[in-house]
């Protein structure tokens, strides 16, 4: 099997995992001392609308992914998708730095960024 279909369906199936299945639930990389992800978004000082547009985004980009694993017809949208993902990683990381988290917290985020920095690199 491919390693950048692989990559895609760890990475579709983290963000489900954080944006569906644990979306009110505490996790020990939640930023600051959220217990949900509305409170993660409030601890950073972003509005709530934001934690809307961000989390659709990252849905339908790894509903994207796990699409294009089954047709080689929408792949250059997984170029996009993996460019889009990599700048929301970083922005996770910067969120985490500017509340203080200790580097436990970024984990997460940078293994994401580095799966999506893999699949987008693959284009080249």
């Amino acid at each position: 099997m491919d390693i950048i279909i692989i990559l895609k369906v760890i990475a579709a199936l983290g963000i489900f995992n954080v944006w569906i299945l644990r979306y009110n639930k505490a996790t020990e990389f939640r930023g600051g001392k959220a217990m949900s992800l509305k409170e993660e978004f409030e601890t950073y000082g972003l509005n709530l609308w934001s934690m809307y547009i961000i989390g659709g985004v990252k849905i339908a980009i790894s509903i994207l992914f796990i699409v294009s694993c089954f047709s080689e017809d929408i792949n250059i949208l997984d170029f996009y998708g993996a460019a889009i993902m990599s700048l929301i990683m970083i922005g996770a990381i910067l969120m985490h730095l500017k509340v203080n988290d200790p580097f436990k917290k970024s984990i997460p985020a940078i293994t994401m960024l580095v799966m999506y920095a893999i699949i987008f690199v693959s284009f080249f």
